[in-house]
């Protein structure tokens, strides 16, 4: 069997929009799981607050290579807007219904999954011991400003990208495929049910036009996971600062 390998002009989009995804998160990954710059920011701060500038360090990391950059990128390559990425405000009420229906199954989903041994084991992220309003409102801020940025990058850039050049189903399914494989490091729970979640929300984005329902649901998934564990976690109290 024969190939062509003659370029077209059509091409440049997908392979934009996937190596942004690809080297963004490597990039973010490297940074944020660097043992070096860790032990630094160790000696530094100190084990106690470490845990915590840590944790905020990865985030707004990630903020940077997987949100910032990547738009950056897009913007000055391509002649579309930000709206053609799916930050617009269409279908919003459509957009709502789904963002209500998931996070009722989502929300009380993660109370009760939130206190099994394997998920006290890693949320919440910031392993402190002693949580304030104000480290708590921080992290739900970090998280959000992640969050926001991960699925611009996957349901924005990646799936709107792709889509005019590979055809829905085609980019759904590298969506879905890159988009699982960010989830190994979680294991293999978060790994597998990345598939499916990944599809749905692809399919919700096309149908809607916008990316915020993705967006919306993560940040519940994440926030409730986070704070439910915390909650649960018997290692960690929640005081009142004066």
């Amino acid at each position: 069997m024969e190939y062509s390998f003659e370029w077209k002009s059509e091409s440049l989009e997908p392979i934009v929009a996937i190596a942004c995804t690809v080297i963004g998160f490597i990039t973010y990954w490297f940074l944020a799981e660097s043992k070096k710059l860790r032990a630094a920011m160790g000696k530094k701060y100190g084990e106690e607050k470490t845990m915590i500038y840590w944790v905020l360090f990865q985030k707004y990391t990630g903020f940077l290579f997987l949100g910032i950059i990547p738009t950056i990128v897009v913007l000055s390559l391509f002649p579309y807007s930000l709206g053609f990425y799916g930050m617009k405000f269409t279908n919003m009420l459509q957009s709502l219904y789904w963002i209500l229906g998931l996070g009722a199954i989502v929300i009380p989903m993660n109370f009760f999954a939130a206190r099994r041994p394997q998920t006290l084991a890693y949320y919440p992220q910031i392993r402190t011991k002693v949580w304030d309003t104000k480290l708590i409102l921080l992290n739900g801020f970090t998280w959000v400003a992640y969050l926001f940025a991960y699925e611009f990058l996957f349901r924005g850039i990646l799936l709107f990208l792709c889509v005019p050049t590979l055809g829905v189903w085609n980019a759904i399914a590298v969506n879905t495929a890159i988009y699982s494989c960010t989830h190994i490091p979680k294991g293999a729970a978060e790994t597998i049910g990345a598939i499916p979640f990944g599809i749905l929300i692809c399919i919700i984005t096309l149908m809607t036009g916008t990316f915020w329902v993705g967006f919306v649901v993560h940040a519940f998934l994440a926030l409730s996971n986070d704070y439910v564990a915390l909650y649960f976690n018997p290692e960690t109290k929640i005081v009142r600062r004066k």
